[in-house]
């Protein structure tokens, strides 16, 4: 049994940003960066965080980083997450399968969809 899990990050988590010392504090550590298979859309929440949903039809890969976190800090982790965040599986383009920050459906309806960017990084330059 590992004392860390795999947890796939697609916004203010991901390096660079300032949620990312949530990582940090908890001793996680940056293992590569990734994409998604075609099956998610990505959604803007007031341009503050983003909120990825998987979806039937419609769906790209999006950029995600992978941490690998330790268990005792996953809670507290996802504690500091905004409203509207879960946790739950994510395919990447790989074929592997690993925790990742969803958003709830009622979050992403409300948000405005940047799929077409593929990632929080492409969208937020479009921003500036």
């Amino acid at each position: 049994m590992t004392d860390t899990l795999k947890l796939a990050v697609n916004g203010g988590l991901m390096r660079g940003f300032p949620d990312n010392v949530n990582l940090l504090e908890v001793n996680a550590t940056f293992i590569t960066e990734a994409e998604t298979k075609p099956i998610y859309r990505l959604f803007s929440i007031n341009d503050r965080h983003p909120a990825m949903l998987r979806v039937q039809t419609g769906g790209r890969s999006i950029a995600v980083e992978i941490w690998a976190v330790p268990l005792a800090g996953l809670g507290i982790v996802l504690t500091k997450e905004p409203p509207g965040l879960c946790i739950g599986k994510v395919q990447l383009s790989d074929g592997e399968e690993v925790l990742g920050v969803l958003g709830e459906l009622i979050c992403c309806e409300q948000g405005k969809e940047i799929t077409e960017y593929g990632g929080w990084r492409n969208y937020l330059k479009t921003l500036s």
